[in-house]
């Protein structure tokens, strides 16, 4: 079944207003693929302004984190119920850098989960190994409970993209090969049909992050179960453009 290849990028905790506003130039004036489905999420700072130069393009908006909580003394926190009301369709969630630099837990993460899947928000769902895990062969086991956990109260699968991002390959410029990262890949695949049914497992996009390049990205978007890309520092560059287009 095809499925509508799917990148995002991360901005991170990076950028200025005229950084953000000559990326998002650069994106428009560029000829994308039409037939990916892009998002792009800036700092929560740049969300609403950017919203303004992209209203009505192709390029979609979310933001890197939420709580789950719709207000509330909460100080530095934004809720999903805000994004919901200020339009911001996607949210980032289980990033390994929420998980390692924050302490966000498995069950947070499946919180958030829940809370943005019932305000009408889409979710890109992280999940990934560490090296340790990896040189131990439990990546498979990591990763698996990890979305076993996250989507324990998801019901309506059709607004989840879930992320593999191998840990030991974000910022690192270590990429997995193509044929490590289908292999989780498909056993993510596989874990659908028994988690939901066969029609999630063949319609879900499942997409790779981790030292995602121009130079890395036809290679993995070539492989059978990898529906697309989540995408950090390269997002921040021109390069970004050829990431979108790995498929054409």
């Amino acid at each position: 079944m095809s499925r509508t290849f799917f990148v995002g990028g991360n901005w991170k905790m990076n950028g200025s207003i005229e950084q953000y506003q000559s990326l998002i130039k650069h994106l428009l004036d560029s000829s994308l693929d039409s037939k990916a489905e892009v998002v792009i999420a800036p700092p929560s700072l740049y969300l609403l302004p950017s919203q303004k130069l992209l209203e009505g393009k192709q390029i979609a908006l979310g933001a890197q984190n939420a709580y789950n909580k719709p207000s509330g003394a909460f100080t530095g926190e934004i809720s999903v119920a805000q994004l919901k009301d200020a339009s911001i369709p996607w949210v980032i969630l289980g990033h390994s850098e929420r998980r390692s630099i924050f302490g966000e837990t498995d069950d947070m993460v499946a919180q958030k989960t829940s809370a943005a899947l019932e305000t009408g928000l889409s979710v890109i769902l992280c999940v990934g190994e560490s090296l340790e895990q990896r040189e131990k062969n439990e990546s498979i086991n990591v990763v698996l409970g990890q979305l076993e956990t996250a989507t324990k109260d998801v019901k309506d699968w059709s607004k989840i993209v879930i992320a593999y991002e191998p840990v030991w390959a974000i910022g690192t410029g270590k990429v997995a090969t193509a044929e490590q990262a289908q292999e989780v890949h498909a056993a993510i695949r596989q874990w659908l049909v028994k988690k939901a049914d066969q029609q999630v497992s063949d319609t879900l996009r499942i997409i790779y992050g981790g030292s995602v390049a121009a130079k890395n990205c036809k290679e993995l978007a070539s492989q059978p179960d990898i529906d697309g890309f989540l995408v950090g520092g390269a997002s921040l560059k021109p390069e970004f453009v050829d990431i979108v287009n790995a498929r054409l």
